[in-house]
């Protein structure tokens, strides 16, 4: 029995023999060089070329992975095929047909208690990473609200989600917290505050000092609530508070994304970055419409760019 076990044992291993075998140290020098050379990849980020296996891939390839280490936890494997020659290497990338991407990115985004504009329970969503003291972010707003919100608001909904550059904007936090503060109580408050900050984000730069820039905007929040009779006491408190918890949340959020500037808009899962023309955003709404068999609307003339302030 012991010698049946043990023969067993030698057979297993030697059909693993033959299906994965190290890459010899010459070929896995060249597959290093040429990743290294083609990903640029820094010498102080690990590349380890793994076993060679058979591939029913493509004929006369055998396949390679290739793990990348940069040392911070983050690893990633790649797949590569290796002609039989050795001589040749190729990257295929296969697209499973049977998944959307775009939906598959738009599930990844959580809209869930954000105040909404334009149609409600829209088949086209448009979601936009905002900054209210971004400049490009101002562009963009006063593209969106109102020429683009006059042709689509009766069939795409709008909403924003913050992703504050804190790094360079340092009110704007501070502003994503008092904007949704507002949007606590009321969805209309919330966007009239978004409109007016887009429109004079000046009014708190030019403000002497952080606290001062602070003050402004607490003013702003506060007047909105007035407006449109929000509980004042509950709305203070929230302002006084200054819990960033949403916000950061959103924040991690837009980076698990790929967001990397602001603004960032998502129509149906279609990423569009940055303070683009207009007939950029309508192209993708619709696009958008059209997949979803919601009929197009009939584009106005676009009124001239707004300056950035």
């Amino acid at each position: 029995m012991i010698l049946i076990r043990r023969s067993l044992l030698v057979w297993l291993l030697v059909c693993l023999g033959c299906v994965a075998q190290s890459a010899p140290p010459d070929v896995a020098r060249k597959i290093e060089h040429q990743v290294r050379a083609f990903y640029t990849i820094p010498l102080d980020v690990k590349v380890v070329v793994g076993a060679i296996t058979p591939s029913n891939e493509m004929p006369g390839y055998d396949a390679v992975s290739v793990n990348i280490d940069g040392g911070d936890g983050k690893q990633k494997d790649y797949r590569f095929l290796l002609s039989k020659d050795r001589a040749t290497m190729l990257r295929l990338t296969k697209f499973d047909l049977t998944k959307d991407p775009y939906a598959e990115l738009m599930s990844k985004i959580d809209t869930t208690g954000r105040p909404t504009r334009g149609a409600k329970a829209a088949k086209v969503v448009a979601v936009n990473f905002d900054d209210f003291e971004c400049p490009f972010c101002s562009r963009m707003h006063q593209t969106l609200f109102p020429e683009i919100f006059k042709e689509y608001g009766d069939r795409v909904t709008f909403i924003y989600k913050d992703d504050p550059l804190s790094e360079i904007h340092p009110w704007a936090i501070h502003a994503a917290v008092d904007a949704n503060c507002l949007a606590a109580q009321n969805d209309d408050a919330y966007w009239e505050f978004a409109d007016y900050m887009h429109a004079n984000k000046q009014q708190v730069d030019s403000e002497k000092s952080p606290a001062a820039r602070f003050d402004a905007i607490d003013k702003i929040t506060t007047q909105q609530g007035q407006k449109h009779n929000l509980d004042m006491a509950k709305l203070q408190s929230c302002i006084k508070t200054q819990n960033e918890d949403a916000v950061r949340a959103s924040m991690k959020e837009a980076e698990g994304l790929g967001v990397n500037g602001t603004p960032a808009l998502f129509i149906n899962g279609q990423k569009i970055d940055g303070a683009v023309p207009i007939g950029e955003v309508r192209a993708a709404l619709d696009a958008a419409l059209r997949d979803a068999g919601v009929p197009v609307p009939q584009h106005l003339p676009s009124a001239p760019a707004p300056a950035s302030k």
